[in-house]
């Protein structure tokens, strides 16, 4: 695993596409928490710093993110979402997003409930083409898109290497443009 500054080719083909007028949205990755290791003395945990994976440290895509699915201001991000900073000290995730217990399809016509910035990401994704669909004039400004959302989120009181800019709020990404 590599956790780079943005630089690899995956992150400058991201930014290229940004660039083009492509809002590009990323899960921040799921290696937030360390796993539990038995010290003798009981179990123990920590949270990894920098964690966020490529394409997530990109500084032009929408890295996002998970946080409890129904009562995030509780619960806060989800113990395994990847965190900040990028390795050259960006702060990332820039948002988070409901990731925990998420009904999402999967082959054959099925449903599950999955855990994951994976299942946080879509979100964000849905809300940059509602805020593109309503105010047209936003096509092909991803840095706008990304800017809103950022500016709108709201705060769930957690580090900023943990929340990013706080939680998607798309009713208020709809009303303040």
């Amino acid at each position: 695993m590599s956790y780079a500054c943005g630089r690899t080719p995956i992150c400058d083909e991201c930014s290229r596409l940004v660039g083009d007028g492509v809002v590009v949205v990323a899960a921040a990755g799921n290696q937030g928490f360390n796993e539990y290791t038995d010290t003798g003395g009981g179990d123990f945990g920590s949270y990894r710093v920098a964690s966020i994976t490529d394409p997530g440290n990109a500084e032009a895509v929408i890295t996002v993110g998970s946080t409890h699915r129904s009562e995030p201001f509780t619960y806060g991000v989800s113990y395994f979402s990847s965190r900040g900073p990028t390795g050259d000290g960006r702060r990332k995730p820039d948002l988070v997003a409901p990731g925990e217990k998420i009904t999402a399809p999967i082959p054959n016509l099925g449903s599950k409930r999955m855990d994951g910035t994976s299942m946080a990401a879509p979100h964000v994704s849905g809300a940059a083409a509602l805020l593109m669909a309503r105010h047209r004039e936003l096509i092909g400004k991803p840095t706008m898109i990304k800017q809103i959302l950022c500016k709108t989120a709201t705060d769930l009181g957690r580090e900023a290497s943990f929340q990013g800019a706080g939680m998607l709020d798309v009713l208020r990404a709809l009303q303040s443009v």
